[in-house]
């Protein structure tokens, strides 16, 4: 039995009023996107942007920057185009043993970019990779100023996401070899870059946990973040600065309890948010079912308050997203361009890959999040994370003649102040 012959599918013919309808639509949608695009713009210049650690809850992406700035949106091409384009021959630059510069230009289908490289070999006798801040956890400075309070340091990047429109604070682990950790939250922007106590650079999830000794069943959410989570505790030490008052509770006073000890003696628990001041010995602040929690503090009662990050790292900063884990690509977001930081590791050839491509400028369009895992896997990286971007993104280093300085070109056309840097140190050994 032969089969039906398929009938012809009867050809449709628009009616003019049609074609001119959906000729005005086109008009129209034409008109409103720059509109749209210009009242996003505005809303994040005057503080109404998102947190970027905060997804929006009818389900819109977080923000890709600390500034919410939302980028540009790349033109769709298809696996085969998305290769790289022409490069301008790389500059490559000594700037201290086992540290190098190079600087390239690349033309691609979407447009150029400009790209800027610090490739640090980590077991070089007197080379090392530290975090650094401005003194305190939410204290912010421009990347120069934060490298020179610290001794040796010939490169840097920025670091970590940040409170950019309120407390100032970095969003996740935060640890220093000197001062060991800073600020850190147990649960969510985990994802980090880490030194080992054997010297080997890491990037894995680390969380950090802190605890009451006389009170293991009250849990601990946050370490010096820029804000205590509903129904949470959060803690806040010497290393965060000035008491931010109702900022790290989103302006809310109802529901919140106080706690302070000092020498490991609970001397207050009330309401009081302070503000203002340095926090001497150490405040807990809780909200909701947190704050019920803490009544069982009771004034006079002892309190020892412990820290921890998992592994234990020398050193520690996080960022938003793992761009490449094991050789294989994380990040497959292609959508928005922006200036781009990212860290990585080179276990072949023993090498921490520090990158910032320019963005924002007719210069140099920017990278996508898969762009920039790409170019990351392109240089060599088992490992990437992606730190902050945007007008955050700075890169500087000691060049011959000039000393140390910013090499690339900062979106804000000039340095932003920013939470805390990833910094490149040389001492000559003795």
């Amino acid at each position: 039995m032969r089969s039906p012959r398929p009938r012809p599918r009867p050809t449709v013919r628009p009616t003019p009023s049609a074609t001119l309808l959906a000729t005005v639509l086109v008009a129209l949608l034409a008109l409103l996107t720059p509109l749209l695009a210009t009242a996003t713009s505005t809303a994040t210049a005057n503080g109404a942007a998102p947190a970027p650690w905060a997804a929006d809850r009818d389900g819109a992406r977080p923000p890709q920057t600390s500034d919410g700035v939302v980028g540009p949106v790349a033109r769709w091409l298809p696996p085969r185009l998305r290769a790289r384009g022409p490069l301008a021959e790389p500059t490559r630059e000594w700037v201290a043993p086992g540290v190098h510069l190079s600087q390239w230009e690349e033309d691609t289908v979407r447009g150029r970019i400009r790209a800027h490289l610090l490739t640090v070999q980590w077991r070089r006798p007197g080379v090392s990779v530290d975090y650094g801040n401005a003194g305190r956890v939410r204290a912010t400075a421009t990347v120069p100023e934060i490298a020179a309070r610290d001794r040796g340091v010939v490169g840097a990047v920025n670091g970590d996401f940040f409170d950019i429109h309120d407390t100032g604070a970095p969003i996740g682990v935060g640890v220093e070899r000197a001062r060991g950790l800073l600020h850190g939250r147990r649960v969510g922007w985990n994802s980090a870059f880490t030194i080992g106590r054997d010297g080997t650079p890491a990037i894995g999830r680390r969380e950090v946990v802190t605890r009451i000794r006389q009170h293991p069943g009250i849990p601990i959410a946050t370490l010096n973040a820029p804000n205590v989570p509903v129904d949470s505790i959060g803690v806040y030490t010497r290393a965060w600065g000035r008491a931010a008052g109702a900022r790290v509770t989103d302006e809310s006073r109802r529901g919140v309890r106080v706690v302070r000890v000092v020498r490991g003696r609970v001397v207050s628990n009330n309401r009081r948010l302070p503000r203002g001041v340095d926090i001497t010995g150490t405040v807990l602040v809780g909200r909701g079912h947190g704050a019920r929690r803490l009544r069982a503090l009771a004034v006079g009662s002892r309190a020892s308050l412990v820290s921890r990050v998992e592994g234990r790292p020398r050193m520690a900063i996080t960022g938003n997203a793992f761009l490449v884990r094991d050789g294989v690509l994380e990040a497959l977001d292609d959508r928005e361009l922006h200036p781009r930081t990212a860290i990585g590791i080179d276990r072949d050839a023993g090498t921490i890959l520090l990158l910032v491509v320019d963005g924002r400028q007719p210069s140099s369009r920017g990278y996508t999040m898969l762009e920039l895992a790409d170019a990351m896997v392109r240089l060599g990286a088992d490992e990437a994370l992606n730190l902050d971007g945007g007008g955050s993104s700075t890169l500087l280093a000691r060049r011959t003649g000039l000393g140390v300085g910013i090499v690339n070109s900062p979106s804000d056309g000039v340095a932003r102040r920013v939470a805390n840097v990833v910094e490149v140190r040389y001492r000559r050994p003795r």
